[in-house]
Parts: structure tokens; sequence; C-alpha cells
């Protein structure tokens, strides 16, 4: 019910950082020039929602394929409220995309599930070129800080369950 004050419309999560809030992002090199753009938009999101430089970490890895083990070694060193998994996937002629795209996908989950430590999916799984480079970049659809702020979100939302 809008207007309500319901707990569960008291735990759901805020956009703005709390002092203390770590975010670790993951950042596959593959279609480098569009992840690039995604990290920026998730950087810019989480600036704008008051994070400081050391309240935010980018890591880089290979591609999409190692982002899973990225955030399960990132979740492991426990200084990390939530991660934000960025890389891009261009379907190609073979079916090299549903196993790198799905496989990215499911580990992340599996982490997430695991560890019970917020990890954003900004990872572009797209048809064309084109279609990343729109999702990517930070003046239009900006997928890079919609990941960002989904994080800080449910960063925000499990902290509060503690309240």
């Amino acid at each position: 019910m809008v207007g309500s004050n319901s707990a569960a419309e008291r735990r759901r999560g805020v956009l703005r950082v709390v002092p203390g809030t770590r975010f670790a992002l993951v950042a596959g090199r593959f279609n480098e020039p569009q992840v690039a753009q995604l990290v920026a938009g998730a950087q810019a999101a989480l600036r704008g929602a008051g994070a400081v430089g050391a309240d935010v970490e980018l890591h880089w890895v290979p591609g999409a394929w190692e982002l899973p083990t990225a955030a399960l070694w990132l979740t492991a060193s426990e200084r990390f409220t939530a991660i934000v998994a960025l890389g891009c996937v261009i379907r190609g002629d073979t079916p090299h995309f549903d196993f790198v795209a799905g496989e990215c996908a499911r580990g992340l989950m599996q982490v997430q599930i695991d560890t019970g430590i917020p990890i954003a999916f900004g990872v572009l799984t797209v048809d064309t070129l084109a279609q990343a480079e729109e999702r990517a970049d930070p003046k239009r659809m900006d997928k890079g800080g919609e990941a960002a702020l989904a994080a800080l979100e449910m960063a925000n939302l499990v902290r509060s369950m503690g309240d």
C-alpha cells in the first residue's frame, strides 16, 4: 500500500552510501571499450550516491568467464559490502556466447547465494556491437550505473536486516 510504513517498506534499500560501505567493481577486459563505459557509469553512480575514493575498488579480469571466480575471491576477502560485476558478451556465429553468458550469470548467482554478499549483474549479453554500445554508454542506457545502484540498494537492504 502506498504511503504505509510497513516493515517491508522500512526494509527497502535506499540509494545513498552509508559510511563504511565498500564496493568492488570487477570488470572483464574482453570488449574493453564497452566495459570501460560500464565501469565509468558504475563509478559515477556510486560517487553520485556519496561514495568516496576508498569506498570503491576496481579489479580487472580477462573476460566475463572469469567474473564468478574473481567475485568469489573478493567476497572471501571480507572487505566489500557488495560487488558489481561488469562485462560484455556479444553473440557470434557459434554457441560460445551461450556458454560464456550463461555460466557467468550462473556463477555470479551461485557466489551471491553461497556468500550472502550482493552481486549486481552488469554484464551485457547482446546480439550486436551497436546494442552493446548503446547499453554501455553512460549518456544513453547506462547499464553500469544501473548495476551499481542495484548493488547499493541491496547492500543497504542487507544492512537494514540487522536493525
